[in-house]
């Protein structure tokens, strides 16, 4: 977070000399353009992400078109980084999940950790709808569920490619959080199990009675070894920065380590599938 505040604040200080440059008051740049006056103080001082129009509104007002293509360099860099949900999914969730199938294809090793959720790569559809489903009023985003887990299943073939490697490491929290029906928690437990045995798939777990040495503080994934992402309430994390990589490849391998593996981790699974199954009619289809 603090390399995205820093490229803000930056974005912000070149707005601000731009205008000053300009010989124009914030109050009258704002006048101009026909802003609130709180808007360009936002901008200028890194509280308000601009957007590609208010680069191009900017610097026709200030007259520095000149430096247009140059902001707009910094805007996508900056977009990279912090890339929030509104702006992401304002087409919709299956447009996003087809940009991640681009990022995909790309990446070779996928190194994984989350504590709450099963990962979108090991989701059934019926699991997959409820997490789609679940966000659509919380972001207030076009429902386009069906598409969406249509597109997210397309991407799970590369799981079965053998130049693709995976290691995921889950909570036992993920597998026992209520985010879905249990039936159809069934149905994704099942899948976990026979996912765990894919040649190129180390799936590991943390189980509850685990003593950790690092807290398990927040999901995410690394990508290769250039890339880190982090999803958070309001925006995805992209972080680059070589320094971040690497801590985060360190906390990935200390919390690999606490995981159990192969047969203990389905032991694990299986167990929690028992005690679900007590919960499920026998005569319910579970989502497989």
């Amino acid at each position: 977070m603090t390399t995205v505040h820093e490229a803000r604040s930056a974005l912000g200080q070149r707005l601000r000399e731009l205008r000053q440059q300009a010989g124009l008051t914030g109050k009258r740049l704002a006048e101009s353009l026909a802003w609130v006056p709180s808007k360009v103080s936002k901008l200028e001082n890194g509280r308000q992400t601009p957007t590609a129009q208010d680069i191009r509104d900017w610097t026709a007002a200030t007259g520095s078109e000149h430096q247009t293509d140059a902001l707009l360099t910094s805007l996508h860099a900056l977009d990279l980084q912090y890339a929030e949900w509104q702006r992401q999914l304002r087409t919709g969730l299956a447009s996003h999940q087809r940009v991640i199938t681009q990022l995909d294809a790309r990446t070779r090793l996928f190194r994984a950790f989350e504590p709450t959720v099963v990962p979108g790569l090991l989701q059934t559809a019926g699991y997959a709808r409820e997490r789609f489903a679940q966000g659509v009023p919380t972001l207030d985003v076009p429902h386009d569920v069906d598409e969406a887990v249509r597109v997210r299943t397309q991407r799970q073939e590369i799981l079965y490619r053998p130049d693709k490697r995976f290691h995921f490491v889950l909570t036992e929290a993920a597998l026992r959080f209520r985010l879905c029906a249990p039936e159809v928690m069934l149905g994704q437990l099942d899948r976990l199990i026979s996912l765990s045995t894919l040649p190129n798939v180390r799936l590991g777990i943390i189980g509850f009675d685990t003593p950790c040495a690092i807290a398990p503080w927040h999901g995410f994934w690394i990508l290769d070894h250039d890339r880190v992402m982090v999803e958070t309430y309001s925006a995805e994390l992209n972080l680059a920065q070589p320094a971040e990589v690497t801590l985060y490849g360190t906390v990935f391998a200390r919390l690999a380590a606490l995981a159990r593996y192969g047969r203990a981790a389905r032991t694990l699974m299986t167990a929690v599938v028992e005690e679900l199954a007590s919960e499920v009619p026998e005569t319910t289809e579970v989502d497989g």
